[in-house]
């Protein structure tokens, strides 16, 4: 049974359908996925056009077994990490977990932060200094994916999707409370 359903593929005008339909609802998110995974602007838009390319060959193969949300979400992430481990190849970056980040902070000042209004740069540049898999789940967070729908996306049971998500969100409280920025 589970042959046959491999052997089925989409027609080419499907697969054009669900592409239209993804890049409708989730191009915006993409280019935010992108723009958290690279800081290099050309490389971000080579990036932003391998997860297309990336999207519109995988629905190919697309059975509907899944949502299309999570689909999207699951290719995307699959392809944005696999740039950058490529890229972690090439230039050795030195991520962390969660649990190792601490609650030191090198961002800018409060006052900096005030006047630059750049919160979520800041708590993108945490992000991207994570190892992949913890970054896939908070970038889907951030997103506003539903916690079953992040753990179904990174293979991870959503009790430790929901875990690593409270440490983070306690992790930036005390950074932003440390800076002064909250009390």
């Amino acid at each position: 049974m589970r042959h046959e359903i491999l052997e089925t593929r989409v027609t080419e005008s499907e697969q054009d359908r669900h592409f239209s339909e993804a890049m409708a609802r989730f191009g915006g998110a993409l280019a935010r996925l992108a723009r958290a995974y690279e800081d290099d602007a050309d490389l971000r838009r080579d990036l932003e056009q391998d997860l297309q390319v990336a999207l519109w060959q995988s629905f190919a193969g697309f059975d509907g077994r899944c949502s299309l949300s999570t689909w999207v979400w699951r290719v995307a992430h699959n392809r944005a990490t696999s740039h950058m481990l490529a890229r972690k190849r090439h230039a050795r970056r030195n991520w962390s977990s969660i649990e190792d980040l601490g609650i030191a902070d090198d961002a800018p000042s409060p006052l900096d932060a005030a006047e630059s209004g750049q919160a979520m740069a800041r708590i993108l540049a945490i992000i991207d200094r994570l190892d992949p898999p913890d970054r896939q789940i908070l970038l889907l967070y951030l997103e506003g994916v539903a916690g079953a729908e992040i753990a179904e996306v990174t293979g991870v049971s959503a009790d430790v999707a929901a875990a690593k998500i409270s440490r983070f969100k306690t992790m930036l409280t005390r950074r932003f409370a440390a800076a002064g920025e909250i009390s």
